[in-house]
């Protein structure tokens, strides 16, 4: 990156890795200088949270803010109903107008904690797109709007363009996701004044739809800026972990469960990771994520104490780090490992003088630490497993309600630990 900025948004955005692309770089910096602009990002409502995948855009949101501008949130409770298609194989599932509004109800519970949205000039909205497009006219919008898109250039994008190339199907209502996500940018700039929307990278085609429509219609000059589609050093895609989603919510994910995923982050990963998810100084970032050898064991503390605390508190943070070195310093069990209740009717009759048990592949599979039987009996093998502190060598080891006097502590390996109990 050549361009030197003059706004302070873009010295952020540049220094701390967010950008990948922008439509107008100069032109963008320069609206940014001279007044609050207000900017959004749409968020799908197709979970009841969103994962650490989404969390790049809501820092972007938050350093918006902090900068002076004003972020708009966009839930996507008209467009969740179409789904997607961009770089997916597969149609999404359709979704339930209740399914649509439960799920918006979980994803704003997140966004309180990084955004304000208190009133004034930067304050932040949160709007939803079925404020514009449940009612829309169907003969209307095709001959208003419609009229504006080049079959040609929508088959040419690469999100679509890869879905055709692997002659997999893409059906009309999906094709007609990126005019309605479109529209929403001319919506937003016609009633908000909104000039900028962010997304990542794979977002690129459906932005500069939205912008060359916003300017077909209204004559308005807008922007567009997208952030890196990021995997981890290894390839994986970045917000899964051994154990599934890592969930931003923490009725999905406890606080220790998110603070030990960044605890673990891999070691070239740290320096950036810090840089795009926490708040230090840049210089501090680099720094930290130049350690080597056991120090930079304390750089990853420190990603995982600041990533927590923006999101939990700092109250949540401190106590995960508590729990993480009672577990593994001292072999405790610590009072912040996420616990998981098997009820009375889940236990099977053993012929243990009559006594009902789970097996210990049973408990595995029931904490997440084992996707499968299959799985479990690869952890035994290899040596991972251990039932409080002690190593497991049987998988089918049975547990009658004797055994669950207190929680059991389970360990997958040494960084992956839960507690399972009797309810």
């Amino acid at each position: 990156m050549t361009y030197h900025p003059k706004s302070e948004f873009m010295t952020v955005m540049i220094a701390r890795g967010f950008l990948a692309d922008c439509t107008d770089y100069q032109g963008l910096d320069e609206v940014l200088s001279k007044g609050v602009v207000p900017a959004y990002i749409g968020f799908d409502a197709t979970a009841s949270s969103l994962h650490v995948g989404s969390l790049i855009q809501i820092m972007m949101l938050r350093w918006l803010q902090k900068t002076g501008h004003k972020p708009i949130t966009l839930m996507g409770g008209g467009t969740t109903k179409v789904g997607d298609p961009s770089f997916r194989a597969d149609e999404r599932p359709l979704l339930s107008a209740a399914q649509i509004d439960e799920n918006i109800a979980g994803i704003k519970q997140v966004f309180a904690a990084y955004i304000d949205y208190a009133e004034g000039p930067t304050g932040a909205l949160m709007l939803n797109n079925a404020e514009w497009l449940d009612d829309l006219n169907y003969l209307d919008f095709l001959r208003d709007i419609g009229r504006h898109f080049s079959i040609n250039r929508m088959l040419s994008f690469e999100s679509v363009k890869s879905r055709l190339d692997r002659e997999q199907s893409l059906s009309f209502l999906e094709f007609n996701y990126m005019i309605l996500q479109a529209y929403d940018f001319l919506e937003l700039n016609r009633r908000y004044g909104c000039l900028l929307q962010m997304g990542g990278s794979d977002q690129w085609g459906n932005i500069v739809n939205g912008i060359d429509l916003t300017r077909r219609v209204l004559d308005h000059e807008i922007y567009g800026l997208t952030s890196p589609l990021l995997t981890t050093s290894d390839g994986k895609k970045m917000g899964k972990s051994l154990s599934g989603a890592v969930w931003l919510n923490a009725d999905l994910l406890s606080p220790y469960e998110f603070w030990q995923f960044w605890r673990n982050t891999t070691d070239a990963d740290t320096g950036r990771f810090l840089k795009l998810y926490t708040e230090l100084p840049v210089a501090e970032c680099d720094r930290l994520g130049a350690l080597e050898g056991a120090e930079i064991n304390a750089a990853k503390i420190i990603l995982a104490n600041e990533v927590t605390t923006l999101l939990h508190g700092a109250e949540a943070a401190a106590a995960a780090e508590a729990t993480a070195r009672e577990v593994f310093e001292k072999g405790g069990v610590g009072d912040d490992l996420p616990t998981f209740t098997f009820t009375i009717a889940e236990l099977v009759l053993t012929g243990h003088d009559g006594q009902a048990g789970v097996s210990a592949q049973q408990m595995f599979m029931k904490a997440g630490l084992a996707k499968s039987g299959k799985d479990t009996k690869r952890l035994f093998a290899e040596g991972g497993a251990r039932i409080n502190d002690a190593p497991a060598q049987d998988p089918g080891q049975i547990f009658t309600s004797d055994d669950f006097a207190k929680p059991i502590k389970l360990s997958a390996g040494k960084k992956r630990h839960a507690l399972v109990q009797l309810g």
